[in-house]
Order: C-alpha cells, then sequence, then structure tokens
C-alpha cells in the first residue's frame, strides 16, 4: 500500500507526460536515531523533461521531492536553488541527506539501504 502512494506521488510531481515514459522503484533506508526513510526512484527517458528522474523521500512526516543533478559519483538529488535545500546523495547501499547553504553542506541523516 505504502508502495502505490509513494509512486502515485512521484508521478503526479514529474512534469508533462514524463510520468508515461518512466519507471521508478522503491528502496527503504535504515538511517540514524532509527529514522526510516523510504525513496522513490522514478527514472525519466533519455532526452525528457527531467532527465535523469527524481526522488520521493519521507523523512520525519515530511515529503521531499528532489531533481538528478550531475556527481562526481553516485546519484545526487537536489532541488535547484541558489538558497538553502536538501540533498540526497546514493553511492551503493548508502545515502547521506545533506542540508545545503550557501556556505556548504551539513549531513543530517546516514542511511543504509534495507531489506
Amino acid at each position: 500500500m505504502m508502495r502505490a502512494l509513494l509512486t502515485a506521488a512521484a508521478l503526479l510531481l514529474v512534469p508533462g507526460n514524463l510520468a508515461a515514459a518512466s519507471d521508478f522503484t522503491t528502496q527503504r533506508y535504515a538511517c540514524d536515531r532509527g529514522v526510516m526513510v523510504p525513496a522513490t526512484y522514478v527514472n525519466a527517458a533519455e532526452g525528457g523533461a527531467a532527465e535523469g528522474g527524481v526522488v520521493v523521500l519521507h523523512v520525519d512526516g515530511a515529503q521531499l521531492t528532489l531533481i538528478s543533478e550531475p556527481s562526481a559519483s553516485g546519484a545526487r538529488y537536489g532541488w535547484p536553488s541558489g538558497g538553502s535545500g536538501y540533498v540526497w546523495w546514493t553511492k551503493g547501499d548508502e545515502a547521506t541527506l545533506y542540508w545545503k547553504t550557501p556556505e556548504g553542506e551539513e549531513p543530517l541523516l546516514t542511511c543504509a539501504a534495507s531489506g
């Protein structure tokens, strides 16, 4: 049931006809302080409006939708703005949620894929 809700939320947030040309996966992460973070990755077709895709996270009762960003290693998602915002960075089975400001990035949660 939770997967269906996450998927529906992610597909509602992607622009235009991107949802029809996308595929998705859901992964749960066990993080610091016993926090569980479900993440739904919506991967866009090449050349689409959000090429590379988006991730929809549920953290402490809030839903975060982040867009794929360039990274030297792993997969990085953030919100394109010159101000502050969240960043979700994954590599292998590990993920970190950061709070980004113009001064830098501070890790908020360190996570590992669960089940």
